[in-house]
């Protein structure tokens, strides 16, 4: 499927799902109603890259994941150049909050910066922002955006101008590669030569499984095959046990084929497999835009686990990413304590959710965030007994 028809079909789904909040305001239109000429070209001028809003990823969400469809856009234009473009949906879509804001919408990857082109981000952002107050909310929610980036420096500067103060509703450390470092000298700072001679040891005996090979699928057609070896593999372990694996949710299955077939072929998505033979022990997808690459998902035949097959691949993609002139560095994409990646890729930065008022001074934003504090609050106590019962029942 080419991207003309995931956004007939992300178009068709958005019209049926826009709810009444998202639909009001005339600056709000369809996210599959954005030119997906225009967008590529606005992704390719962008101040910091985000492979998971480049239109062949976002609008196959958009178009079938479940959760996640039917999002709005706010759009800002210079004449008939897009300089600036934010999916969103409303606060009440994003968190049940029936308060007025507008929340960035998510791109099943964990990065929602906004695309703002760098050589005039402060006016795109301003426009941006202006069409969210023209709508007739009171604040802009950034989920997980890196609180360094140009995109954050940019609207920064914009509120300074208008007097107004962003706040950050929660924040934590991400993993990243440092791409343009030698990956052996990387990986023995990383891992220390203990670790290291462990995971040859390890290597070798995979490979006695069959010769060990590591592939790069890049075309739309090698790319096809291997997302069907992905998603084999990620169901075959414990996110198959628990239900959670892409290929067990029919939208899922959808989105992630035509989303990895789409950014292939315009050369922003390869899936890499660690094969033993023929046998595929590992395999992950990859995402690039501009000089970065993101780590969206790792799959793996938990049969070879004693042998440590994710870490394996990892290894390998490592010294992929920094041998390729292109890239210089990697997100990871991961959660802030992720035990395989984290002790990897060492290098890290600052992600997070910033709430943006619209206006100076605005008595309904104290509302919104005080709403926010308190369901983020109520998520972390379930979330903890949650894992009570479980450690209660574990010892039974």
């Amino acid at each position: 499927m080419d991207l003309t028809e995931v956004r007939r079909a992300s178009n068709s789904d958005a019209t049926a799902r826009l709810g009444p909040s998202e639909a009001s305001g005339e600056a709000l239109q369809l996210l599959a109603a954005v030119d997906p000429i225009k967008w590529r070209a606005l992704a390719d001028r962008v101040a910091e890259p985000n492979g998971y809003y480049l239109p062949g990823w976002q609008l196959a969400v958009n178009a079938t994941a479940p959760g996640r469809t039917g999002a709005s856009a706010l759009a800002a234009w210079n004449n008939n150049r897009l300089v600036g473009l934010v999916p969103v949906v409303s606060l009440a879509r994003a968190y049940k909050i029936p308060l007025p804001a507008l929340v960035s919408a998510h791109p099943y990857g964990t990065l929602c910066t906004p695309f703002l082109d760098r050589d005039m981000a402060q006016v795109a952002g301003a426009q941006l922002m202006r069409q969210a107050r023209n709508c007739g909310v009171h604040a802009l929610i950034l989920r997980e955006v890196a609180l360094d980036g140009a995109v954050m420096k940019a609207f920064n500067e914009i509120l300074r101008g208008d007097g107004i103060r962003p706040r950050v509703l929660q924040w934590h450390l991400r993993a990243s590669l440092d791409a343009t470092r030698n990956a052996d000298e990387l990986m023995r700072e990383a891992l220390g030569g203990r670790k290291l001679k462990e995971l040859r040891r390890q290597r070798h005996r995979l490979a006695e499984h069959g010769t060990l090979s590591f592939e790069v699928a890049r075309s739309r057609e090698e790319v096809t095959t291997a997302i069907e070896t992905f998603l084999r593999l990620e169901a075959s372990g414990w996110k198959g046990r628990r239900g959670t694996a892409l290929v067990q949710v029919e939208g899922d299955a959808i989105f992630i084929r035509r989303a990895t077939q789409a950014l292939a072929e315009t050369g922003h998505c390869e899936i890499v497999t660690l094969r033993a033979g023929k046998t595929p022990v590992a395999a992950g997808v990859v995402l690039r835009h501009q000089a970065r690459a993101f780590f969206f998902k790792l799959g793996v035949d938990e049969r070879f686990a004693k042998y440590s097959p994710g870490v394996q691949l990892t290894l390998d993609l490592t010294r992929h990413l920094c041998a390729d002139p292109s890239i210089r560095s990697a997100d990871s994409t991961a959660s802030p304590d992720h035990p395989m990646i984290n002790p990897i890729w060492r290098g890290r930065f600052a992600i997070g959710d910033v709430l943006m008022p619209l206006r100076p001074n605005d008595a309904i934003v104290p509302v919104i965030h005080a709403a926010l504090v308190l369901h983020s609050t109520a998520r972390e106590l379930a979330r903890w007994g949650a894992h009570a019962i479980r450690g209660s029942n574990s010892k039974r």
